[in-house]
């Protein structure tokens, strides 16, 4: 082979080896993901951070169909939203789930609102009761919410955000992108971090001093049980598909019926006693009816129930007044009653466990009573 030909081999085996290598280094650049900034990661404060690609995001709809505003004004919302970190919490207030996510909400909105976080509270309704402007101020500082709160009573917002869950958190950037999507209880920790990330963001973008890095909030996170009853409810509108009324008189739009009492109450099933009367949302006791009870043999540790209208209920578990080591919250733990006085949910079954039992409610009604649904823990 001549010299010429040994040497262009060669030289091509050189070019063909040089071309590989950077091939994989360019394929393994475009194979790793840009960092992310992390809050709580102190050595990179001195840093600028990454330029973060927003094109996949979508940005936070306008508040729409507002009916109502609690702690702010119109106006004044709009100049906060601005160039803020802004956290949507889509809740209503009868909702146990978003019930318990308000602590960390409230105390993420103490710690952070100086520093550009904005929260704005949707309350998109469930009831029909909860789109009372009084019943949400009752509600707003019972739990001591001090940031807006919107009355979104045609759920104009909550179809803006294209939702359908409650409670549902979402994180908008101060560009308005939003870069965060929780459903649901839980993730408190992951949702504080993301905050924390975006305050700081946002610090460098405008220029502005950024906060130290700070522990995340610490409260105790309830713990769900693995099997329990599912939610019961007693509005025929709200049971289409997952119907538990396991009365043999079934449901009946816009009836009043005289409900028998069953041989035996069947797991995950409620039964009515008594005349009902039977509503789109829920079923009540009719005027000069003056008591009906609920039977319901469940698994849990915690039960609920939301009602509305005067009356007082009397706990029965396991046809006996419930014992005060597991009466929940709203019981009276001596007289084993619940009186009902404002359209809210109330707290009947607190235990250390799940267990199962028959429960029973005996109504008396004091006027309007109207029950809706059963949640459980």
């Amino acid at each position: 082979m001549k010299q010429e030909v040994r040497t262009a081999i060669v030289l091509g085996g050189v070019i063909a080896v040089g071309l590989a290598i950077a091939s994989i280094a360019l394929t393994t650049l475009d194979s790793e993901p840009a960092p992310v900034a992390t809050a709580g990661e102190g050595s990179g404060a001195s840093q600028a951070a990454p330029a973060v690609d927003k094109s996949r995001f979508k940005t936070a709809p306008d508040l729409a169909g507002i009916a109502h505003y609690l702690n702010t004004t119109p106006e004044e919302l709009e100049a906060k939203i601005g160039d803020s970190v802004v956290l949507y919490d889509i809740w209503t207030y009868s909702c146990i789930n978003c019930l318990r996510t308000l602590p960390y909400i409230t105390a993420w909105d103490e710690k952070y609102a100086d520093q550009g976080l904005l929260i704005i509270g949707v309350h998109s309704p469930e009831f029909e009761f909860e789109k009372d402007v009084d019943n949400v101020q009752r509600a707003v500082e019972k739990h001591g919410i001090a940031y807006p709160v919107v009355l979104d009573n045609d759920w104009e917002t909550w179809d803006a955000f294209e939702n359908r869950y409650w409670p549902r958190k979402y994180v908008a950037d101060h560009e308005g992108y939003i870069r965060y999507d929780r459903i649901g209880e839980g993730g408190y920790q992951e949702t504080e971090r993301v905050i924390q990330m975006l305050l700081a963001e946002r610090a460098e973008a405008l220029g502005v001093q950024a906060a130290a890095a700070e522990p995340l909030v610490d409260i105790d996170e309830f713990q769900h049980t693995a099997f329990r009853t599912p939610e019961l409810y007693f509005g025929y509108y709200f049971a289409q598909n997952r119907n538990n009324l396991g009365s043999s008189e079934g449901f009946n739009p816009g009836q009043t019926i005289e409900y028998e009492r069953p041989g035996s109450v069947e797991h995950n099933k409620f039964y009515m006693v008594g005349t009902w009367t039977n509503g789109r949302d829920g079923m009540s006791l009719p005027d000069g009816e003056e008591d009906g009870s609920v039977l319901l043999r469940y698994s849990a540790k915690e039960v609920n129930i939301v009602t509305a209208g005067a009356g007082v209920i009397r706990v029965l578990v396991d046809g006996a007044p419930i014992s005060p080591d597991i009466a929940g919250h709203d019981v009276d733990p001596d007289t084993g009653l619940i009186t009902t006085d404002e359209p809210r949910l109330y707290n009947v079954v607190s235990a250390e466990s799940s267990s199962t039992h028959e429960l029973e409610l005996q109504v008396d009604n004091g006027g309007g009573f109207e029950i809706f649904t059963f949640t459980f823990g």
